[in-house]
């Protein structure tokens, strides 16, 4: 059986899995929880198929089990495995009707969400498929940059990390934290730098099959593709609601940049809207 369809059914499996656990659990956060874990299996299933012995699939498997790692260990630092639901997906309840919301689980959560969790791995599709081209110059430097994108993901969730659990000891202490949301550090440069570094990890890893198929025109771009518009469409409702919730947020968002890390603007320079 071809590594492609090996993939396919474990992709399959997991959809029921996850659905049928929301089912049950009434919570809707299964997929946040294998998130990190599933592209790794599908890589890793194409440089097994490979025997472990085509240099480029292996580092491949290599890098992405570094960032299914590192993203685990903050996904569960957080709660994420001790069954707390998305905070997002509470506010969408409260705003469908329950059939409504259980047809969004099914479609959008479930399916359409391993569907890119499946696209964003096909890369490595790429690469068994032209295994004999030789590991390159090109397969060094791209994997050098996931690293570094590796490394600054791990750097933004870790100042979020401070940031929070000082705001819960002040909180704790009785008095009011000020400010209210992380401004500093990475978070200065952009909204949501982890949200950068996570999706260029995934179009560095396209990359991969570039240098394996010696043309960029690969139809594995749709992964990294529709990863980076389910984060916009993400960054737009998290920060409806974090507005909601502070004001001040506004402000933020008028000098500082949703994802692409820039120079904060100064608030002489945010146009006047009359």
């Amino acid at each position: 059986m071809s590594p492609f369809l090996v993939a396919i059914y474990v992709a399959a499996v997991v959809c029921a899995a996850v659905w049928i656990a929301s089912l049950i659990t009434h919570d809707h956060s299964w997929v946040d929880r294998i998130w990190s874990i599933v592209p790794v299996v599908y890589v890793w299933i194409f440089a097994g198929a490979a025997g472990l012995s085509n240099a480029r699939l292996d580092v491949m498997a290599a890098v992405v089990t570094v960032w299914g790692a590192r993203l685990t260990f903050n996904f569960a630092r957080k709660g994420g495995y001790r069954g707390v639901e998305d905070y997002r997906w509470a506010v969408l309840k409260s705003r469908m009707p329950r059939w409504q919301f259980e047809i969004f689980n099914f479609f959008f959560i479930v399916i359409w969400q391993n569907i890119i969790l499946f696209l964003i791995a096909m890369p490595a599709l790429t690469a068994w498929e032209n295994r004999a081209t030789p590991f390159g110059i090109w397969d060094l430097v791209i994997a050098v940059v996931f690293v570094a994108l590796t490394i600054g993901e791990t750097v933004a969730d870790q100042q979020q990390w401070n940031f929070q659990s000082w705001k819960k000891s002040e909180t704790a202490a009785g008095r009011s934290p000020e400010p209210r949301f992380i401004q500093t550090g990475l978070w200065r440069y952009s909204r949501h730098p982890n949200f950068f570094f996570e999706q260029a990890q995934w179009w560095a890893l396209f990359f991969f099959g570039v240098a394996a198929a010696g043309s960029i025109l690969q139809w594995t771009v749709v992964g990294a593709f529709l990863l980076t518009t389910l984060f916009i469409g993400s960054t737009i409702f998290t920060e409806s609601i974090t507005r909601s919730r502070y004001p001040e947020y506004a402000a933020y968002q008028a000098t500082t940049s949703a994802i692409i890390p820039f120079p904060p603007r100064h608030e002489a320079d945010v146009p006047v809207v009359s």
